[in-house]
């Protein structure tokens, strides 16, 4: 594992086209799981779910819900078959999926907000692990998230944040440098 300041710094989004196609060890992603969830989570609310398309077939059936979502609900001015394979070979090209779900705390003890804020946080951590590993990843927000839910079979209360792809990179792939502008930009120190 690198010291974190690097990982950190050198995090990035790597969409599924640039992955080989190799399988993630199940002990890897148990472990990138594993870490998710100890990310900080106001009143222990712990909102994090993720349904997990590592098998051939599960992300073989994952990409035919988009398709056939994508083919319902796309307007025929906007539809393209490029289109639709961009979206539905997603999961394929990828050799784990992950649906990151937020499962509202009943009570609603706290804001909804800082819910996600908790699950946004697992998934950096998730980013990280990753990172480590050398294995590429991406959150993607699609439209069609808000229509996964019978798909995913979310319980009451629970919704989909996105999907977390993840392969390892082609060899010949160099991370771009990062652009931030600098730290002192955004920061004053209060008196």
């Amino acid at each position: 594992m690198q010291p974190i300041s690097e990982l950190i710094r050198i995090r990035r989004a790597y969409f599924p086209k640039t992955y080989i196609d190799k399988p993630i060890a199940e002990e890897i992603v148990l472990e990138i799981l594993e870490n998710a969830i100890w990310a900080p989570t106001h009143k222990r609310t712990e909102p994090w779910r993720f349904k997990v398309f590592h098998t051939i077939a599960s992300r073989q059936r994952l990409s035919d819900y988009i398709a056939k979502d994508f083919k319902e609900n796309t307007p025929e001015e906007l539809f393209s078959d490029i289109k639709l394979r961009e979206a539905a070979d997603k999961p394929n090209l990828a050799a784990c999926t992950i649906a990151i779900c937020m499962q509202r705390d009943p009570m609603q003890s706290l804001p909804e907000w800082e819910e996600i804020a908790a699950v946004a946080a697992a998934v950096q951590n998730m980013w990280l692990t990753c990172t480590a590993y050398q294995i590429g990843s991406y959150w993607a927000t699609p439209g069609f998230i808000t229509r996964l839910g019978p798909f995913l079979e979310l319980n009451e209360g629970e919704r989909c944040l996105g999907l977390f792809y993840m392969g390892y990179l082609k060899e010949d792939l160099i991370a771009p440098p990062a652009l931030r502008k600098p730290m002192l930009e955004k920061v004053r120190f209060v008196e």
